[in-house]
């Protein structure tokens, strides 16, 4: 079957992008005063092994890419299926969403969604301009992890996993 074109403007990008389902993180940092910043990624993902190695795409119009550059910490929650009120809380501009939501502080002093699937925390190793957006590389220094299943997006939308039995 021949997919039909897409014009690549911006409308055309998001379409065949929203294709591609995604977990859904919560990254984390803090600001030059220790203040916690905040956001909603998908654009997550491991780099290397040896050492260990993960990479978030941060906008560089946000506020939380400040936190990021000035910090060189930042912490990763990977959400749970059901974590959808926080994945929509952290998606919105601002730091209210820190009183509006309760955090636990990692070992690196960064915010952390608590009973999210896995907790890392990094220290930045490297950052790549890349359009409007930063690549931030960060070596992990801290993780725990838990059993469940993840909160999925899609075209728009949170997703479940079907179970194997299905």
């Amino acid at each position: 079957m021949t997919l039909p074109p897409v014009p690549v403007d911006a409308t055309g990008f998001r379409q065949a992008l929203s294709q591609f389902a995604s977990g859904v993180t919560v990254v984390t940092t803090r600001d030059a005063k220790g203040e916690p910043l905040g956001l909603t990624v998908s654009a997550f993902s491991s780099v290397s092994l040896q050492p260990p190695l993960v990479l978030v795409s941060v906008d560089v119009y946000s506020a939380t890419h400040a936190g990021f550059r000035d910090s060189g910490v930042f912490g990763v929650s990977i959400l749970a299926e059901g974590q959808d009120a926080v994945s929509q809380l952290f998606a919105r501009p601002g730091n209210a969403k820190f009183l509006e939501w309760p955090m636990q502080v990692g070992t690196r002093g960064v915010w952390l969604v608590p009973d999210a699937l896995a907790h890392i925390e990094c220290e930045v190793r490297a950052a790549h301009p890349a359009g409007d957006h930063v690549l931030y590389v960060g070596e992990i220094v801290s993780l725990a992890v838990r059993p469940g299943r993840p909160l999925i997006y899609q075209r728009g939308g949170y997703r479940r996993l079907a179970d194997d039995a299905e």
